[in-house]
């Protein structure tokens, strides 16, 4: 489909912990790279070195990992294109701002912050928005306004500047995105966006655009927020005389109810992750139990689909399937219950084992080291349970019987079940288990039940108070089953104990 090198990036700012919708982007683009034989790049767009925040970088890395979406190129792996932070590119910005002075398309603007702020208020005033572009910046200090003479001689004084595009009057711009198709900008509302600031950094779109075209990025995948940029990018792109990528705009992730863009407030709220990883207080999804299959199938469903009725995707899988075709222009409403779904449906599919294994760790929590507990027990156990789970932390809850014996039973449960010959029936039933020598599932079932039928008492007698003794609570897989591999002395111990309890 594609004979170029597909080259797309990742480029987050290390302000924080990445958001559940930025490792949807990271995902897209690297199903994108993956499909056509591409890169995956991450850059750091870190030169708001106000906003930086230790370890970011670090979190941003580690979610990718845990996502299995690792990029090909970006800080420690280089590929030839680096640096890939922006703080140790800087030194590149500053002549291609000073190219598009020289060609026309940027100006020095030395208008001060109060002058800036009285201009605005004074708009406000009469109910009008302040913007910089063609209708005014000739009444404004800058380069277009003031003779060569004054200007290099507030160049020489050092006076504190900041370079300004200059964005075209009386065109109709015709942008292009991958997503949304057609669309057309009157560039008279744009306004004169600030490339390069007074202390020495380019701003985001500056760098951005100029680390894209060094990088040979032929594709920005990239989410909605960054849609009124575009016609600057497009108009950047001219000036230099270089060759646009491709754009392609995600639609945003919204609540859960109501309108807007799904925030952390919102994660708080409802008592769901927000972040792929814990930070700070905030637990993430993998701490949360989630599994990162699990994670990345729900995160591809908001916003894409696949066409078809098919709801569980491998990586590998939905990297085929991926286009930006099926990639939706309305936000992707998000659901934190089927976010429970899917983690249900792959926990489903991992083997016994691999669940027996993970299961460890809680059983280690509960204080039962795994030189205490048989492997092949564990995972028979497992098997009986997890179909009723959605994480691996349900176990517990869904299986404590299988490890401990009940020392107490719900009130409920022995008000309904425990009637006045409970104990002499129970106490003739933990003799016949003593008994046996066979104690198979089948076995003790078609003991048990013949001997229900030959004292004429009916099941309900029986059973349900027999369930509550051995497992404490009317819950678990097929008690017979449950029996045989607590054992026959473990049986009979829970009976008599329960006697004399209740």
């Amino acid at each position: 489909m594609m004979s170029e090198n597909i080259r797309v990036r990742f480029a987050p700012s290390p302000t924080g912990p990445l958001h559940i919708g930025g490792v949807r982007t990271a995902l897209f683009n690297y199903f994108f790279a993956k499909k056509h034989g591409g890169t995956f790049v991450l850059r750091i767009e870190d030169t708001d070195q106000n906003r930086y925040v230790e370890g970011a970088e670090d979190y941003i890395k580690n979610a990718l990992d845990w996502c299995n979406i690792p990029f090909d190129e970006g800080p420690g792996k280089e590929g030839g294109f680096g640096p890939y932070r922006q703080s140790e590119r800087k030194d590149l910005y500053q002549n291609f701002a000073d190219q598009l002075i020289k060609n026309g398309h940027a100006y020095y603007a030395f208008d001060t912050p109060e002058t800036l702020d009285f201009h605005r208020k004074d708009h406000e005033a009469k109910g009008k928005t302040f913007i910089y572009n063609w209708h005014n910046r000739l009444k404004l200090s800058n380069s277009l306004s003031l003779t060569a003479e004054e200007v290099q001689k507030k160049l020489d004084a050092e006076a504190p500047y900041v370079i300004r595009f200059k964005s075209p009057q009386d065109r109709e711009l015709v942008l292009n995105d991958a997503v949304r198709g057609e669309i057309r900008i009157d560039s008279n509302i744009l306004d004169d966006k600030i490339l390069f600031k007074s202390d020495g950094m380019p701003t985001y779109h500056l760098a951005n655009i100029v680390d894209d075209h060094l990088m040979q990025i032929t594709h920005v995948i990239r989410g909605e927020e960054w849609l009124p940029s575009l016609a600057l990018h497009h108009l950047l792109y001219e000036a230099f005389g270089w060759q646009k990528p491709v754009f392609a705009h995600l639609p945003l992730i919204l609540k859960p109810t109501g309108k807007g863009k799904l925030s952390k407030r919102d994660a708080d709220k409802g008592g769901f992750p927000i972040f792929p990883l814990s930070w700070e207080t905030s637990k993430g999804y993998r701490e949360a139990g989630y599994f990162p299959e699990a994670v990345v199938n729900f995160l591809a469903f908001l916003g894409w689909n696949p066409g078809t009725e098919q709801e569980l995707f491998a990586l590998d899988e939905l990297t085929s399937a991926f286009s930006l075709e099926r990639v939706n222009k309305s936000g992707a409403r998000f659901d934190p219950e089927k976010t429970r779904w899917y983690n249900q449906q792959w926990l489903q599919r991992k083997s016994d084992a691999e669940l027996a294994e993970l299961f460890e760790s809680v059983l280690s929590d509960k204080g039962f080291s795994s030189t205490e507990q048989d492997v092949g027990y564990v995972t028979t156990v497992v098997s009986l349970i997890k179909e009723r789970a959605s994480f691996v932390q349900d176990f517990w809850d869904l299986a404590d019987f299988f490890f401990e014996a009940p020392t107490s039973y719900p009130e409920k449960a022995v008000k309904k079940q425990w009637k006045e010959d409970t104990p002499n029936i129970l106490g003739k039933v933990g003799e016949l288990l003593a008994g046996l020598d066979d104690f198979s599932t089948s076995h003790i079932e078609k003991t048990v039940k013949d001997w229900i039928g030959n004292q004429e008492l009916s099941f309900g007698k029986v059973m349900p108070p027999l369930r509550l003794v051995i497992v404490g609570d009317m819950k678990g897989p097929d008690l017979f089953v449950i029996m045989e591999l607590l054992g026959k002395e473990e049986c009979v111990n829970r009976i008599h104990w329960a006697i004399q309890v209740l």
